[in-house]
């Protein structure tokens, strides 16, 4: 009997071994089947984190195409509000130019004030648009706003001051367009 328990522990041993063998299967299985599901999550995620980069990239796109587009818009057309305001300053001309071929040169006085009318007509435009006048007479010369195109000696101003202004220079806002030419007092040697 002793070799008949023996045969039969063993067999009950064997069949737990058996038990366990499959049972250890079944769990490696599972863990198997847990890790594949993970694996196809994270592909997902992968792929709808490859589809948001790919629409930012896309909108990125279409917003620089937008500001680009704008940006030339606006390049075209900055001087449209100018060239409005500028009109009316070309009208007046015209006005002066055909009462100046109508008279006979005795009524100058017509021609002269549409003259006048259309300076300050053009002056009062361009001061709406922040274009202002450099008139540096008088005043020390200073190569940030003019140009001096000679220099004449004059004993009775000071060197270095500007003496005569030939042609005047103009600011827009506060950026040089064009700077004033002007002639500038020396000592005398």
């Amino acid at each position: 009997m002793s070799s008949e328990n023996n045969d039969i522990q063993d067999n009950k041993e064997e069949m737990e071994s058996q038990a366990e063998v499959e049972s250890a299967e079944v769990d490696t299985a599972d863990v198997e089947i847990d890790e594949l599901s993970e694996v196809e999550a994270l592909q997902e995620e992968v792929a709808m984190a490859k589809d948001a980069v790919l629409r930012a990239q896309a909108d990125a796109i279409n917003a620089q195409r937008r500001a680009e587009m704008e940006v030339e818009k606006a390049r075209k057309f900055a001087l449209e509000r100018f060239a409005q305001d500028l009109l009316p300053v070309v009208d007046n001309l015209e006005r002066a130019l055909e009462a100046s071929s109508g008279s006979e040169g005795d009524d100058l006085s017509a021609v002269v004030e549409g003259v006048e009318l259309t300076l300050k007509s053009l002056v009062d435009v361009l001061s709406k648009n922040g274009i202002t006048p450099v008139d540096p007479h008088g005043e020390p010369f200073d190569p940030q706003v003019a140009q001096a195109m000679s220099m004449i000696e004059n004993p009775d101003v000071e060197p270095n001051t500007v003496i005569a202004v030939m042609q005047k220079g103009y600011l827009l806002k506060d950026r040089l367009l064009r700077p004033a030419m002007v002639m500038v007092s020396k000592a005398a040697s």
